[in-house]
C-alpha cells in the first residue's frame, strides 16, 4: 500500500515536472498572438486529455500551443477578428480528422508522396524566416509590425539581450532537466531585468483576484479564414508523423502501428478544434516533453494526464495569467530571435538529411519559389479570398511537386516510396 502511494506521488511530480519542461513555450505562442495564456493552459490540459481518450492512453505525449501558426493567426486575427481565427482554427482540426481517416484507409505513405522534404523543408523554413521581422521588433522595444515603440531602444535591448543570451546559454551548455528549459530561463532572466530597468507595472496583478474563468473566446465561422488557415495546417500535419517517430525511438514501441498513425492524428485535431471552442490556439506535440522523456526514462503516459490537470487548474489562478501578461515584449522579441531561427533551421535540416540536391532544378524551383513567395510576403486573391504567407507556401510548394516532373528523385524520396509500399502491403494483409 506505501509502495503504491510513493509510486503515485512520484507520478504526480513527474507530470508536474513535464508541465514545467513545456511551460515556457506554451505561454510565449500566445503571448506573441494576442491570445490568454490562462485559456491556452486550459486547452493544452483539454487537447492532451483528448489526445489520450483517443490513442487509449499508450503514447507518452503532451500537447500544447503550435508555433507553426503564430504568423497565420496574427494575420487572422488582425483581418477577420479573434472569433473568426478560432473558427479557421476548429476548421484546421477537423483538416487532420479527414487526414487521420486517409491514414486508417491508404496507411502513412500518401502524407509523404504529396509532401516530400523538398516540400516539407522551405515550408517550415518560411514559417521561421517570415516571422524574422515581428522578432526583431519587439527586441529593440517596438510594436510586432514596427509601427509604435514600446520602450526606449537602449532599454529594450539590454532585456532583450539578456533573454537571448540565457536562452541560448542553456539551450547549448544546460545539462540534465536544465537543457530543456532554455525558453523558461530566458524568460525569468529577462522579466527580472525588466524589472529593474522599471518597465514591469505589476498594479493590475495586485489588483487581480486570486481564481476567476479564463477569457474564453468562441468561434465564428467565416469562409475567408477558414480557406487562409486551412493550408496551414498541412505542414504541422506531417511534422505529426515526425514527433511520433521520435517519441517511438525513446521509448522502443511503434505508435505509427500502435495505436497507429490515424488515432494520433486524429487525438492532433480533436485537440486543436476543442482549443479553438474556447478560444486557446491550436495543439501540437512538444519535442521538449519529448526530450524529457527521454531523460527521465519516466515513459508512463498517466504522467501527461497529470501535467494535463496542472495545466488546466493553474489556468483558474486569475493572479498567475494577469503576471504572464505583464512579461513585456522585449523578453519575447529576444527569445523569438533564437526560436523562429531555430524553426527555419529545422526545415533546412529536412533538406540536408534527405539530401536534397538543389543543383537539380526542379527541386530548385520548387524550394526558391516558396521561399521567395513566403519571406516577400506574395499575396494572391482579395476580398473574401486571400492566401498569402504560409498559406500561400503550401499550396504552391504542393502543387510543384505535384506538377513537375521528378526525374531524379532524392534519397529520401525513395526511402518514402518504399514506406508507401510497405503500407500498401501491410494494409493489404
Amino acid at each position: 500500500m506505501n509502495q503504491s502511494i510513493l509510486t503515485n506521488g512520484k507520478t504526480v511530480l513527474a507530470g508536474l515536472q513535464m508541465l514545467f519542461v513545456a511551460f515556457g513555450a506554451l505561454v510565449l505562442m500566445p503571448l506573441i498572438t494576442g491570445l490568454d495564456p490562462s485559456v491556452a493552459l486550459f486547452t493544452a490540459g483539454i487537447g492532451t486529455l483528448l489526445f489520450h481518450l483517443v490513442t487509449k492512453r499508450q503514447v507518452p505525449i503532451f500537447l500544447a500551443s503550435s508555433f507553426a501558426f503564430i504568423a497565420p493567426i496574427t494575420y487572422s486575427v488582425q483581418t477577420w477578428g479573434m472569433a473568426a481565427a478560432m473558427g479557421s482554427l476548429f476548421a484546421a482540426g477537423l483538416l487532420y480528422m479527414v487526414l487521420a481517416a486517409v491514414v486508417a484507409v491508404r496507411g502513412s505513405g500518401f502524407l509523404h508522396k504529396i509532401m516530400p522534404p523538398v516540400v516539407t523543408g522551405p515550408i517550415i523554413m518560411v514559417i521561421g524566416l517570415a516571422l524574422a521581422p515581428l522578432a526583431v521588433n519587439m527586441a529593440i522595444g517596438k510594436t510586432g509590425d514596427g509601427a509604435v515603440e514600446l520602450f526606449s531602444y537602449t532599454d529594450a535591448l539590454i532585456v532583450s539581450m539578456s533573454a537571448l543570451i540565457t536562452t541560448l546559454l542553456v539551450s547549448a551548455l544546460g545539462s540534465g532537466i536544465f537543457r530543456l528549459i532554455p525558453i523558461l530561463a530566458g524568460v525569468i532572466v529577462g522579466y527580472i531585468t525588466a524589472a529593474f530597468m522599471g518597465m514591469i507595472d505589476t498594479q493590475t496583478v495586485s489588483q487581480a483576484s486570486w481564481f476567476a474563468v479564463p477569457n474564453f473566446t468562441a468561434p465564428e465561422f467565416n469562409l475567408a479564414a477558414i480557406l487562409f488557415m486551412l493550408p496551414v495546417a498541412i505542414a504541422p500535419a506531417v511534422e505529426h508523423v515526425g514527433d511520433i517517430l521520435a517519441i517511438s525511438n525513446v521509448t522502443g514501441k511503434d505508435y505509427l502501428k500502435k495505436p497507429g498513425l490515424h488515432r494520433t492524428l486524429l487525438g492532433d485535431g480533436l485537440a486543436t478544434s476543442a482549443a479553438s471552442l474556447f478560444g486557446g490556439p491550436p495543439n501540437t506535440t512538444y519535442s521538449e516533453v519529448t526530450g524529457a522523456v527521454m531523460l527521465t526514462k519516466m515513459f508512463n503516459p498517466v504522467i501527461m494526464l497529470w501535467a494535463a490537470f496542472f495545466a488546466i487548474v493553474l489556468a483558474f489562478v486569475a493572479k498567475f495569467g494577469i503576471a504572464l501578461q505583464t512579461i513585456p515584449s522585449p523578453v519575447m522579441g529576444g527569445i523569438m530571435i533564437l526560436l523562429f531561427g531555430s524553426i527555419a533551421g529545422v526545415g533546412m535540416n529536412i533538406l540536408v538529411k534527405a539530401k536534397v540536391d538543389l543543383a537539380e532544378q526542379r527541386n530548385l524551383v520548387i524550394v526558391s519559389t516558396t521561399l521567395v513567395f513566403g519571406i516577400g510576403g506574395m499575396s494572391i486573391g482579395n476580398g473574401d479570398f486571400n492566401l498569402q504567407g504560409v498559406s500561400l507556401c503550401g499550396v504552391v510548394a504542393i502543387a510543384l511537386n505535384l506538377l513537375l516532373p521528378n526525374t531524379k528523385p532524392d534519397a529520401e524520396t525513395l526511402e518514402q516510396e518504399k514506406l508507401i509500399v510497405d503500407d500498401i502491403v501491410e494494409h493489404n494483409k
